[in-house]
């Protein structure tokens, strides 16, 4: 494995801050208070994890076709629109349950990633950067499902 590009790495450890916020609001209602006062209850606990949630694995699916479209593969053009539909189908209006759907979500892209990777449609540190993240993304999703 290699090291990630500067941006990308930047970018995606960035990208963990609505995740982190999330959870820290779902655990202490002091901060969601002060995030609602501030701006709105949408970005603060359970709800930003489930909203951020659904957004970032839509965007993950998205990455997964740009690397099917490098190929002719029909196999990876299918396995790259599962987490959209997964999110489509399995993220309902219950909060916990589509907390549990994305936490199933992000581990399942992180196998799709995997595959993605072994069979080299993905750059070489993209196994490297995804696993970092989703070893963060999940615990706040986590997090979320049972102190939000």
């Amino acid at each position: 494995m290699t090291t990630p590009p500067r941006a990308a790495l930047v970018l995606g450890v960035a990208g963990l801050a609505p995740f982190v916020w999330g959870a820290l609001t779902a655990l202490m209602p002091v901060l969601a208070r002060f995030t609602t006062d501030l701006v709105n209850a949408r970005l603060a606990g359970v709800s930003l994890l489930v909203d951020y949630g659904v957004v970032i694995l839509c965007f993950m699916s998205g990455a997964l076709w740009g690397f099917a479209s490098r190929r002719t593969d029909r196999t990876a053009f299918a396995l790259s629109v599962v987490p959209a539909l997964w999110v489509l189908l399995a993220v309902g209006d219950d909060p916990r349950e589509a907390l549990r759907a994305l936490m199933l979500g992000f581990v399942g892209i992180l196998v799709l990633d995997a595959y993605f990777w072994v069979r080299r449609y993905a750059p070489e540190w993209w196994i490297a950067l995804r696993l970092g993240l989703t070893a963060v993304v999940v615990p706040c999703l986590a997090l979320g499902l049972y102190h939000g």
